[in-house]
């Protein structure tokens, strides 16, 4: 591996012969003086020339011409910025710069030699040489960057990637130019689904179809893809990705379009395509008057705060200028890095946010009292549950204590002392449950629902959707670290489907439905489609440049390996419990009317949930769940019951 060595701020590498790139930039823009006096000469002949139609024997008013000239051109430059600007690159702003430069200089140029006159001198000098030099100037430019662009290239050109741009607009024409000047990577040509600009030549690379894409990877070792679409639609963009992963080659990608315009883009706005640019849908605006109708002014109480979904919430509140927010964890850790996070945001944007950390548990009757009568949360958002299927299933009694007791405990508290919307975040894993992580969360929702009947003070509601990414315990980040520790990428089950949502968008879409809210409802949030989990360890593996090892492709690199169902899971998630929803005021947000038990007949069951509880009888509880919850499936019969509600799966 080649030795890297620092020398006056130049990076060398050994074994590389140091070329005009790796020179200082003084003795860059030494060079392009001179080629600038030089210019002034070339004009001035050329104009001389064209006026009388032969050179004459030089003069000392014709030398003096060529002298002026020379002395105010550099001076004019000098003083227009014009030897500040990265010489190995011409665009149109250097061009601009450049033509009003000579457009000044022109000025008292024609003003001499037009105006006041010089014996010797024809006065047609004064006006032909200025439009001359803004030509020869513009060439001699061309040429030193061509020039400096060439050494570049061949400086440790062995040692760069070598890439593809996707995309031949102007946001590809942009990236070209940054990689141009960040000499980061080797840009061997441009890919364009537009056939008419098949084979033809764009900044010197050629422009190739898609179709040709597998000859051009291989011929000029192309190592990664860059994507320059950032206005292509989010369908586009998937098929696009999905075509590369073909090809053993690195997919990055360039941010929205907002940066192009702003002019932010640079090498480093490129990142890798992530999972979550393949699962996503066309992203819907978030309604800015939803968001900030219960939040607003208004003391905001967030449990579950230092989780994945309580904690983007926490960010978003904060966005739409709450009067306080109430951070209610009882991970001390997870608490004190959301707080931390939180008060350092509203303390940079100088917002007048009360930010208060509150470390304790739902369950605890005293302190959520407490809590409530302190600060009078006008808003909660109630995050705080036990969420990992599996660890559940270990710990039956804490799960019901938590998620069902818990919420119990919450939202009496809420209605004790008049809190004005309180809303649920629920999960998919409630619909049908076969697990007690589900199915405990199903028989929150039901308490809501029953008290919501009860009385019209508070209004309770419920936000139910899927997968977010990103997520404790996701799959995504494991199929990251196992495909780049060799393998192999564990699933489940071939097939395995889940609905995925990004962690900002959920948590939008969750405070605008709290805002929708009358009582009683369960929202749904449109999570686009289900997605195979055996279909994201190929994507995982695809964009991470490797190969899936299988019996078809048996030199491949990774294995994908099923290892079966953990206890709880199943192989389908579903959203709904009666198969029926009705359309909300937001295009993403559904509203469910379902099945409930009534207040009547759940607070004496609840009672008795607690006394199970307390005597720890994890059998008695199960079957108390069971009852409460008659669509719960058992464990041992998950899998068939995904058969025979998904039949093609039999197969």
């Amino acid at each position: 591996m080649q030795r890297m060595l620092t020398n006056a701020g130049t990076v060398v590498r050994e074994g590389v012969t140091p070329s005009l790139m790796a020179a200082p930039r003084g003795l860059k823009r030494t060079m392009v003086i001179v080629g600038d006096a030089m210019a002034c000469v070339i004009a001035t002949v050329i104009a001389i020339y064209l006026r009388l139609g032969y050179l004459p024997v030089p003069t000392r008013p014709l030398v003096f011409s060529v002298m002026f000239s020379a002395v105010l051109c550099l001076g004019v430059f000098a003083l227009g910025n014009a030897y500040r600007v990265l010489f190995r690159y011409v665009g149109t702003s250097t061009v601009r710069m450049l033509a009003r430069n000579v457009l000044i200089y022109a000025m008292p140029y024609a003003g001499v030699f037009t105006y006041y006159g010089i014996n010797g001198v024809p006065r047609t000098l004064g006006l032909l040489q200025p439009a001359i030099l803004l030509m020869v100037i513009l060439t001699e430019r061309m040429l030193i960057a061509q020039l400096l662009q060439q050494m570049g290239s061949e400086r440790t050109s062995s040692d760069r990637p070598r890439v593809l741009i996707y995309g031949s607009g102007s946001a590809g024409r942009q990236l070209l130019m940054a990689l141009r000047q960040s000499q980061e990577m080797i840009v061997v040509g441009f890919v364009d689904d537009d056939i008419t600009l098949s084979g033809q030549t764009l900044d010197g690379l050629q422009v190739i179809r898609p179709a040709q894409l597998a000859d051009v990877i291989a011929k000029k070792r192309v190592s990664d893809v860059l994507l320059a679409i950032p206005s292509a639609t989010r369908k586009r963009r998937d098929d696009i990705i999905v075509d590369l992963r073909r090809f053993s080659v690195n997919v990055r990608t360039l941010p929205g379009m907002l940066d192009l315009v702003h002019g932010r883009v640079k090498v480093s706005d490129l990142h890798e395509v992530t999972i979550d640019d393949l699962l996503g849908r066309d992203r819907v605006a978030p309604d800015s008057m939803l968001l900030r109708r219960n939040v607003t002014g208004k003391v905001v109480l967030v449990t579950g705060a230092g989780g994945s979904i309580g904690s983007e919430l926490c960010r978003q509140i904060i966005e739409n200028a709450p009067a306080s927010i109430l951070l209610l964890d009882h991970s001390e850790f997870a608490l004190y890095a959301i707080h931390r996070e939180l008060s350092e945001l509203v303390g940079q944007e100088g917002r007048n946010i009360e930010v208060v950390p509150l470390l304790g548990s739902v369950v605890d009757e005293r302190m959520v009292n407490h809590v409530f009568g302190t600060w009078r949360p006008q808003l909660v958002f109630h995050a705080a549950a036990y969420k990992h299927v599996p660890l559940v299933e270990q710990n039956v009694v804490e799960a019901v204590r938590n998620n069902v007791i818990g919420t119990l405990r919450l939202t009496q508290a809420a209605l004790c002392h008049g809190t004005a919307h309180v809303v649920l975040i629920s999960t998919d894993k409630a619909v049908r449950p076969t697990s007690i992580m589900g199915t405990t969360k199903r028989l929150a929702e039901q308490v809501l629902q029953a008290l919501a009947t009860t009385q019209s003070q508070t209004c309770l509601s419920m936000v139910r959707f899927g997968n977010v990414l990103g997520s404790s315990g996701s799959v995504v980040p494991l199929f990251r670290a196992q495909a780049h520790a060799g393998g192999p990428v564990t699933i489940t089950h071939r097939e395995m489907t889940r609905y995925f949502m990004l962690i900002p968008e959920a948590a939008q879409l969750v405070i605008q439905a709290g805002a929708m809210a009358k009582g009683g409802e369960v929202f749904l949030l449109d999570m686009g489609e289900p997605v195979k989990i055996i279909d994201l360890a190929h994507s995982v593996i695809a964009l991470s440049g490797l190969t899936v090892r299988d019996d078809a492709n048996p030199d491949g690199d990774i294995e994908i390996r099923e290892v079966g169902l953990r206890p709880g899971e199943k192989l389908y998630e579903e959203l709904l419990i009666e198969d029926a929803a009705e359309a909300s005021d937001h295009p993403l947000i559904m509203k469910a009317s379902e099945a409930f038990i009534s207040w009547e007949r759940l607070e004496p069951e609840l009672i008795q949930l607690q006394a199970l509880i307390e005597r720890n009888d994890e059998a008695a509880l199960i079957n108390a769940l069971q009852a409460l919850v008659p669509e719960f499936v058992g464990r041992r019969d998950a899998v068939a019951s995904d058969v025979v509600r998904h039949p093609a799966m039999s197969g």
